[in-house]
């Protein structure tokens, strides 16, 4: 499914403002990654830095920075958790998130509470894609992937 040419995943958690998405893992873990419109309208990604593992993150406290060309700001965090893992990829080649922001995954981690409790707080499946395209008609984003 896509809306102005941003791909979505209806599999996937995406928060509010779908700058995010999130994926339950079979260990217990979420992974966090960028949505396509969060990379569209960060152009080229330049750097990611992801707090070590084993860093509590509660909510509001992001999970990573992202830097680009034209912006540099937080991965937002809705749900409280400690950070289990960095994508070593994404880290070495943040462009990645450019190419395939749903693949080049930023980081995993583990909630404090359940991970129903935070799945809770994310949208998935219809009710996702209908933010995500008010999201694109509201902000008039269109979203291009690829070499920057």
């Amino acid at each position: 499914m896509e809306c102005n040419g941003c791909e979505f995943r209806a599999e996937l958690y995406y928060d509010q403002e779908c700058q995010i998405w999130v994926r339950r893992e079979g260990d217990g873990t979420l992974t966090v990654g960028m949505t396509d419109i969060s990379q569209s309208i960060a152009g080229k990604i330049l750097h990611v830095r992801v707090r070590r593992p084993g860093t509590r993150r509660p909510v509001g406290k992001p999970v990573a920075t992202i830097e680009s060309g034209k912006w540099a700001g937080p991965v937002p965090n809705v749900f409280d958790c400690v950070i289990d893992l960095a994508n070593e990829d994404v880290l070495e080649d943040p462009n990645l998130l450019n190419i395939e922001p749903y693949e080049a995954w930023i980081a995993r981690v583990r909630p404090v509470a359940s991970v129903d409790v935070a799945l809770k707080k994310l949208s998935t499946g219809d009710a996702a894609f209908e933010l995500y395209r008010q999201r694109c008609l509201r902000d008039d984003i269109h979203c291009e992937r690829g070499m920057r």
